[in-house]
Order: C-alpha cells, then sequence, then structure tokens
C-alpha cells in the first residue's frame, strides 16, 4: 500500500506481486474500477491476486476522487484519467507496455488510454465498458441524469447521517464520500461530456482486446460493437448476466480473464 502523486493528485495504489521465481521482465497488469462506489477494492478481491499468481504484476489504484485518493474539485473527464494513469506509471517506474484491465467506467478509460497511448499498451480486458457505439449518447444521458438525481437526494435528504443512525457505518461512509464527489467536484458535467468511441476509432486500437459483457446488460450492444470495429477483439458474453457481471460471475470473469492473459503472455 503507498500513496504517489501524479499530476499534483495524491493516489492510492495497491500492488501484488507474483512469487519468486518468475523473470524481472514479468509482464504488468493495471486494473482500473468503476465510478462513484466504486474503488480498488472490487479487483483486490476478485482478480489481481490471482493474476499475479500466474506471474504478473498486479497494479490497482483508486481513481481521483475515489476511495483514499485525493478528492481535487475538479478534472474528471476521461481525458484526465488518461493522463493520471500515464503520469501514475511513470511515477511507479513501469516503462514497459501493460495490460489495462477495466470495469464499466474503468473500461472506457482504458479504451481511450490504448487509443491515445498504444505504445503502452499491451492488451485490454474491458468488462462492461460503455460509450461504445451509436447509443453511447443516450447511455450517456441516462447515466448523467441519474448521477444529478442521486447527487440532488444526497445532499437533501441527509441519508449519511440516517445511516449512521441506524448503526450503518460502512454505508454512511460510503453515502458521505458519494455526496462529496457528486456535489462537491465537476464529475457529472465531465462524465456527460464524454464523447462517444465509434467504428473508425475503434479500428485504430490494435492491441488484443478480451470483453465481457453480461446477455441481459443495457450495454450489451457495446460488446457487440467492440467485436465488430475492433481488429483483435474477443467478446464473451455472459449467460443471465447484467451490468454488475464482475461480482455476479466472479469465478466465470477470472477463468476468462487468467485464461486470456496466460495465452497473451505466453505468445510473449
Amino acid at each position: 500500500m503507498v500513496d504517489v502523486v501524479a499530476r499534483d493528485v495524491r493516489f492510492h495504489v495497491q500492488r501484488i506481486s507474483p512469487p519468486d521465481g518468475f523473470p524481472a521482465d514479468r509482464p504488468v497488469v493495471v486494473f482500473l474500477h468503476g465510478l462513484i462506489l466504486d474503488n480498488l477494492s472490487s479487483f483486490y478481491y476478485t482478480l489481481a491476486g490471482p493474476v499475479a499468481a500466474i506471474g504478473a504484476e498486479s497494479i490497482m489504484y483508486d481513481l481521483r476522487g475515489h476511495g483514499r485518493s485525493q478528492r481535487p474539485p475538479a478534472g474528471y473527464t476521461v481525458d484526465d484519467a488518461v493522463d493520471d494513469l500515464a503520469a501514475l506509471l511513470a511515477e511507479l517506474g513501469v516503462d514497459r507496455p501493460v495490460y489495462l484491465v477495466g470495469n464499466s467506467y474503468g473500461g472506457v478509460v482504458a479504451l481511450r488510454f490504448a487509443l491515445r497511448r498504444p505504445w503502452q499498451v499491451a492488451g485490454l480486458v474491458v468488462i462492461e465498458a460503455h460509450t461504445v457505439g451509436d447509443a453511447a449518447g443516450d447511455w450517456t444521458e441516462h447515466m448523467s441524469n441519474t448521477l444529478t438525481v442521486t447527487a440532488l437526494g444526497l445532499a437533501h435528504d441527509d441519508l449519511a447521517d440516517q445511516l449512521r443512525e441506524l448503526g450503518e457505518r460502512k454505508l454512511a461512509r460510503a453515502a458521505r464520500l458519494a455526496g462529496e464527489l457528486l456535489n462537491g467536484t465537476t464529475l457529472i458535467d465531465d462524465v456527460a461530456a464524454t464523447p462517444p468511441l465509434r467504428g473508425p476509432e475503434l479500428a485504430a486500437i490494435g492491441c488484443p482486446v478480451l470483453a465481457v459483457y453480461g446477455v441481459h446488460s443495457d450495454l450489451a450492444d457495446a460488446g457487440h460493437q467492440l467485436a465488430r470495429h475492433l481488429p483483435d477483439c474477443t467478446l464473451h458474453m455472459v449467460p443471465d448476466q447484467a451490468h454488475t457481471v464482475l461480482r455476479e460471475a466472479t469465478p466465470l470473469v477470472r477463468t476468462l480473464v487468467l485464461d486470456w492473459l496466460t495465452a497473451r503472455t505466453a505468445r510473449r
């Protein structure tokens, strides 16, 4: 556990190294979580340990404003997230291409990073990434409206205080942090301004990609868009699952990711 300052923001970082005996130039896998209530723990308890066990260096961090990272008032566009990641890798001394594993918004950051900085990316795993395809604008507008309503509710309903009075300290803390992020920063406006990734841009992402989506997810079409336009994409649609596929189908997702990474690193 360490705090790293990049672009004048303090980021909370966790690393899990593989057991002794693996080569010094082992692959590096960086995990990118989703928005608001999510943080690096969603990967710490699901994928990061098993990925390290097969010989990769696992790096997780809380995105700006999330978890234990610093919460500046501005800088929450997807381009800011890409710049944050590039600066963080430099501060950590990671000087070779990495594999990025992104869930939900983290998948959007991973795709944008691969588009802007292809020399730094060995491969991508995107799980339920949004803002992809022709319907992305409608989805982004819906998400922005939902976040706005949530922000108003957290500001006026004293949810954190109510939960604390009920003895739900963990939930109260989560509600407080979510309220501070939604009402005290530019995050909602910045997320609303996220442009969709369409065919020509996706076609420019040349690294191998594993895309994992729930069959019943509202974002299922985004997975099919990725498979249609990315030059090297393996799409897996998880039966009986929706957007929470990482949490609800963890064993299957873990197997898919480990098998895919093992095949990529073996070729390397």
